[in-house]
């Protein structure tokens, strides 16, 4: 007994250590400038002032980590109604049971913020209790459960330490809360998002897709994503996504790893509504395997990637001159971030306002994300020239003769191209600085007649003479 209370002991001073960590920051401040406390001020701010900036902002940058089709970005953006597995045969005829269960102020009803609060008595029982074996897999007792629900449903406030409950009550009332909210608390409408973020994966040195997760690109995609969620899904996901972490590092007392916790919520958080396994059609793997990478990451996924933080900073203070070089690795993620901000890497219309405003005042910066682009542009082109003569090369030429900006250089280009060479458009630019303007000035300009290349003869006897 004594040895149970060491450990519980134990976990709860390493809990409370993990709370104060989130109030300590590593960052030295400057004091020339003033202090803002929270790292993501600025991009509260513009989500509440500026909600439409803010919306093109995150979906401009989520559609460069993903690919989605046109009508699973209108879902994703509201604009199209959410299409996901619906339920069939049996299970849909038993959908009129939902409907008559009795709706309380917290099970069964739409999240709020009030309903978040009753849950949070759960939620804050169960992190001093994580020691429990089984939790969240052993169902608690039915009728301490239905006893619970209804304060719960009241509004009551609850002391859960007087021992008249059990951890296990707790953990499957709220995973029953979960279930019972109308729509999942991931939402409908990112369903198909989280599907491909978890098909993200590593480039090979040829440039093939490899097997291996890119978790780097996923924990920036889940970022921008849930900066996409409404308020009150975002707060409760938070701390649920906490707790399980916790959970999942006390998988030595508990016997609960992250796929474990993963399997037994999945279906509340993330699954259409109304659904059995049969419908998710071999999806199940991957649903499971994406919320255990959200309960390993979950001290990730809150926080803005540093490129949005820079973008709202300088959306707000007109400042167009970053203040250190630091700022300067930052902007351009080279180091710090996740993901680069060069518009090779990320043609997002927002990133790019970024770096006009830093090419302004930096010369050296500008140089060097040129000949980047220049270089990676005209690798491209060299790769898709190298190709074998097949249809599908002819169409992905086309497809570069069609965007001025894509064809890197002059000398690579093939008979297939048709593209005029007096072209004044970005793309030009971009061919008379990697191949040379003396190469590109003669194709325009075809060669050069005697009379154009010197003197004429009649000058130079006239010189002669004199």
């Amino acid at each position: 007994m004594a040895a149970g209370n060491d450990v519980h002991n134990n976990h709860k001073l390493s809990r409370s250590g993990t709370k104060c960590s989130v109030f300590t920051s590593q960052e030295k401040p400057n004091m020339s400038q003033p202090v803002i406390f929270n790292p993501d001020f600025f991009v509260e701010r513009l989500r509440h002032e500026h909600p439409h900036a803010f919306v093109d902002l995150v979906l401009s940058n989520i559609t460069r980590l993903i690919d989605l089709p046109g009508d699973e970005f209108a879902q994703l953006t509201g604009e199209s109604e959410a299409k996901v597995p619906s339920a069939t045969g049996f299970l849909r005829s038993l959908n009129f049971l939902n409907k008559r269960k009795d709706k309380g102020v917290v099970f069964g009803a739409p999240l709020t913020e009030e309903g978040i609060a009753q849950i949070y008595q759960l939620i804050e029982y169960l992190s001093k209790n994580l020691h429990v074996e089984g939790l969240f897999r052993v169902p608690g007792h039915s009728l301490r459960q239905a006893a619970l629900r209804e304060m719960l449903n009241a509004g009551a406030e609850i002391d859960l330490e007087t021992g008249d409950f059990h951890p296990n009550d707790a953990a499957t009332l709220l995973k029953a809360y979960l279930g019972e909210l109308p729509e999942p608390l991931l939402t409908h409408r990112h369903y198909h998002a989280h599907l491909k973020i978890g098909e993200l994966t590593r480039f090979d040195e040829r440039g093939d897709k490899t097997n291996v997760p890119d978790k780097e690109h996923q924990v920036e995609a889940f970022q921008l994503l849930f900066m996409l969620l409404p308020p009150a899904n975002r707060s409760l996901l938070k701390l649920l996504l906490d707790l399980l972490y916790h959970t999942a590092r006390n998988q030595h007392i508990n016997k609960m790893s992250a796929i474990n916790l993963a399997t037994m919520f999945a279906p509340h958080i993330l699954w259409p509504k109304n659904v059995m396994a049969c419908d998710l059609q071999g999806d199940i793997e991957r649903l499971n395997n994406g919320i255990a990478f959200l309960i390993r990451h979950s001290q990730k996924l809150f926080k803005a990637p540093t490129y949005i933080k820079e973008y709202a900073r300088l959306y707000f203070t007109g400042s167009k001159t970053l203040q250190s070089k630091d700022d300067l690795v930052l902007c351009s993620g080279t180091e710090g971030g996740l993901i680069s901000a060069d518009p090779a890497a990320s043609p997002s219309p927002s990133i790019r306002t970024i770096r006009s405003g830093v090419r302004s005042t930096s010369t050296s910066s500008s140089c060097e994300t040129q000949s980047y682009t220049e270089s990676a542009l005209k690798e491209l082109y060299q790769h898709v020239n190298n190709m074998p003569e097949s249809a599908k090369k002819k169409k992905l030429i086309r497809q570069f003769d069609k965007q001025p900006l894509l064809t890197p250089s002059a000398d690579s280009r093939t008979p297939l191209s048709r593209k005029h060479w007096r072209s004044r458009s970005l793309g030009g630019i971009i061919k008379r600085k990697v191949m040379g303007s003396q190469l590109l000035a003669e194709k325009e300009n075809g060669p050069r007649s005697p009379l154009a290349g010197g003197p004429s003869v009649a000058t130079q006897e006239k010189s002669a003479a004199v």
